[in-house]
């Protein structure tokens, strides 16, 4: 629940813009990382020791606060059985089976919000256009 909100947050400060990314990464490191530890049964405490990071760095980064080096998202996904590149894309899979998936309601959010944002910029470039012809 708290990575929707965490969701929520992202978009609500980047609904202007289309320059989302860093934020939207963020935030879905946060949901994978979070997701994953639960499916195998692991606290912060026990995925920090595996990754060989503290346990305020799981937190932070779980707590979309900070950012994290491509060494420490390798670090995190060899700790949770995953590959890297998984834990920065709406759904992962790690094997055969359901129960490794992000749920689909909070990726269909983050897309759906997405959609919304290009929509939004698309008619503000065409809106702009119109206008400078116009005048």
């Amino acid at each position: 629940m708290r990575a929707i909100l965490c969701i929520k947050g992202v978009y609500k400060s980047t609904m202007s813009t289309m320059s989302g990314g860093p934020e939207l990464l963020r935030t879905l490191l946060s949901m994978n990382i979070k997701h994953r530890r639960k499916v195998l049964g692991f606290s912060q405490a026990k995925l920090a020791q595996a990754a060989e990071l503290s346990v305020q760095t799981v937190n932070d980064i779980e707590g979309c606060r900070i950012w994290v080096s491509d060494k420490t998202i390798v670090k995190l996904a060899q700790a949770l059985k995953v590959e890297a590149y998984q834990l920065l894309v709406p759904f992962f899979e790690a094997g055969k089976g359901g129960e490794n998936e992000i749920p689909r309601s909070s990726a269909v959010e983050i897309l759906l919000t997405l959609q919304q944002k290009i929509k939004n910029e698309i008619d503000l470039q065409f809106y702009s256009i119109l206008k400078s012809r116009v005048l």
